[in-house]
């Protein structure tokens, strides 16, 4: 898989993932950065090319001038969510995506649950976007520190999350205040697709739908938005901040 961007190859080699080649505009060379550094020390070739081979490599301009050849992104299984909280010493705190389609959009998502704290993020096999390569870009190193599960049935989950304990909530239209919810324990919040929003069926096996309120003329938020609005009031209370 092809990466690009500075925040996205940097945090790639500061989690020491396998990097196969290094293509840094050449005008770049004889500028120190952490990148080159990081580079160097891992003993990893680096490729000295010429903007327009960049642009082509990945299909667009906004490499920032650096574009890495690394190992597929490895998906993890729920279970190790829960262990991850377990090493933490802190309640399961999960995101699911319910047919989030957009890459900017659910690299913005993985942006927003790393920095809260979210133990891992689920997403379905189908109908919904995979980890690529704007994906990762959009998440500014975000990627690298984040278990991403990715399931053949978000309904099966819910069960086996439900049988673990974990309070599942759906954030739509039509239900309770958010900021009235307790969202304290163990918690995983269900986010929906740009156009559709959530399923009918998986809205149906939440335990509860809540609501950020609104006040405009326009009632509907962006994936990434409405994810970080009720992600960071999960943190709020979560923290007693």
């Amino acid at each position: 898989m092809k990466i690009y961007g500075k925040n996205a190859i940097t945090e790639s080699l500061r989690a020491n993932k396998a990097v196969f080649n290094l293509y840094v505009q050449d005008s770049f060379e004889d500028k120190p950065s952490e990148i080159l550094a990081l580079a160097h020390k891992q003993h990893i070739k680096v490729n000295f090319v010429d903007r327009y081979t960049l642009t082509k490599l990945v299909g667009n301009e906004h490499h920032q001038g650096y574009v890495a050849d690394i190992e597929d992104f490895c998906y993890s299984e729920v279970e190790d969510m829960f262990d991850l909280a377990r090493t933490k010493g802190e309640q399961p705190f999960l995101v699911m995506l319910d047919g989030v389609e957009d890459p900017h959009n659910l690299g913005s998502i993985l942006r927003v649950c790393e920095c809260a704290g979210v133990h891992g993020v689920i997403i379905p096999k189908y109908r919904a976007c995979p980890i690529n390569e704007t994906v990762a870009k959009t998440s500014a190193g975000a990627l690298e520190h984040m278990l991403i599960a990715r399931v053949a049935n978000l309904n099966n989950t819910i069960t086996k999350l439900k049988k673990e304990g974990v309070w599942v909530y759906a954030v739509e239209l039509g239900g309770e205040s958010l900021y009235r919810q307790n969202l304290t324990g163990e918690l995983c919040l269900v986010i929906g697709s740009e156009g559709n929003g959530i399923a009918p069926l998986v809205k149906k096996n939440c335990d509860a739908v809540v609501t950020m309120p609104m006040f405009g003329k326009v009632n509907s938020l962006n994936a990434s938005v409405a994810c970080g609005v009720a992600v960071f009031e999960a943190v709020r209370q979560r923290r007693k901040l």
